[in-house]
């Protein structure tokens, strides 16, 4: 489902205002937690806002959610402007997709090799 410009404003304005999490957003509009975030952060960037603030509880809440989509590459600027517990969290989710293409990979190269 592609979305407006409009729409992923509106997206990253209920998560910055904290109606919805970026997991809870993620599900119900079928986009990434990564993506949520980049809504989020479009939304704070176009108002000109300050960085949302997370309390240390919050940030708990969410590492406890589902494995989210597939993220996209992260580009320099955004790994800067990172916390040390979201750096932590972005390694450990890259870890596990990472684990999981390999068993995926290997799974099909296995297939093949049994239908030459």
């Amino acid at each position: 489902m592609k979305l407006t410009k409009e729409q992923r404003l509106e997206i990253g304005r209920r998560i910055y205002n904290n109606e919805i999490t970026k997991f809870e957003a993620a599900e119900k509009y079928g986009i990434s937690v990564t993506t949520a975030r980049d809504y989020m952060r479009m939304y704070r960037d176009a108002n000109h806002l300050p960085p949302k603030k997370t309390s240390q509880h919050a940030q708990g809440s969410e590492r406890e959610a589902t494995l989210p989509a597939a993220t996209e590459p992260a580009g320099l600027e955004e790994i800067q402007s990172m916390t040390k517990d979201e750096l932590i969290n972005a390694l450990i989710w890259e870890r596990i997709d990472n684990t999981i293409l390999k068993k995926k990979y290997a799974k099909k190269v296995n297939a093949k090799k049994k239908s030459i």
